[in-house]
């Protein structure tokens, strides 16, 4: 496994539509692998292939340490309810936003071994997949905020 660079907001490649991955084979799992640990090395609980600089439609999620997601070809087939939740995004450092997203969700997409998956998530863990998801198509929080804020660091602690 290898950490790969995270991709900042401003780079076009994060504004655009990833394409469908044809196969699940032992790169697309090794990229799945890095993904994962790039994730985890920058305190993060998803992040998708746009992100490290790839045109695919795959994201991973960790949104209870130790509970990991892989999907390839994710589709949300349904969304129900609102909630709000404050989002921050690895290519987004230093910010997060209020964001409106659906308080449940049912995806599908196949997994790490190309085999077909259906999870239903809601709450915390709906949220982490609708920001992945939103990658694959361009899509990034901040466009989707209705606040943002700059989040303190030693520089403006106290101004």
């Amino acid at each position: 496994m290898a950490l790969r660079n995270i991709v900042k907001e401003g780079d076009v490649i994060l504004r655009k539509h990833c394409r469908e991955v044809d196969k699940v084979d032992d790169r697309i799992r090794m990229i799945l692998d890095d993904m994962v640990e790039t994730m985890r090395d920058a305190n993060g609980v998803g992040l998708a292939a746009p992100q490290i600089g790839m045109m695919r439609r795959i994201f991973v999620a960790e949104p209870e340490p130790g509970e990991v997601y892989y999907f390839v070809n994710p589709e949300i087939t349904e969304k129900e309810g609102s909630q709000e939740s404050e989002e921050g995004c690895l290519s987004v450092p230093g910010y997060s936003g209020l964001v409106e997203r659906p308080e449940r969700i049912t995806i599908k997409g196949l997994d790490r071994d190309g085999r077909p998956q259906e999870y239903k998530f809601e709450g915390f863990k709906a949220v982490v997949m609708c920001h992945e998801f939103d990658h694959l198509d361009g899509i990034l929080y901040i466009d989707k905020a209705k606040e943002m804020y700059q989040l303190p660091t030693e520089e403006n602690e106290g101004k």
